[in-house]
């Protein structure tokens, strides 16, 4: 894993943070990264090529906040996702880590270990979840 923090977004990351939020949201939100110090943006690479980002907000030194996860397609499903939470949760030493989320996404954080709850239908015909985590 690999923190992003260059000025300039990399394309493969506006990709992939496109999976994760609207597309008029992805420079504000990758500008935060690299503007704020309690929130990091992390990629990890497979034979020198991007394959998915996550991105956490610190609300304190021991819990964090997943606001963007991606894969990219062709890679999901091999723990790629699974093994970012893992490096995040373990390099900031943290007791506790939730994501808000869509329906597509609930199978991924449920098999984790993430426990889920629905948030109901936060924006009109969209159902979101809140997923939480304590860390062991």
């Amino acid at each position: 894993m690999k923190e992003v923090n260059s000025i300039r977004i990399d394309q493969t990351i506006k990709k992939l943070l496109s999976y994760a939020t609207s597309e008029e949201k992805i420079d504000k939100e990758y500008k935060t990264y690299t503007c704020l110090s309690n929130r990091k943006l992390y990629s990890t690479e497979i034979n020198g090529e991007i394959v998915s980002c996550i991105g956490v907000e610190f609300r304190n030194s021991k819990e964090g906040v997943i606001k963007h996860i991606a894969v990219l397609p062709k890679e999901r499903g091999s723990g790629i996702g699974s093994s970012m939470i893992r490096f995040i949760c373990k390099k900031y030493n943290l007791n506790f880590i939730s994501a808000e989320t869509d329906k597509d996404a609930v199978m991924f954080y449920t098999n984790f270990g993430f426990r889920v709850t629905s948030l109901g239908e936060k924006y009109p015909g969209v159902e979101r979840f809140f997923c939480e985590f304590e860390v062991k």
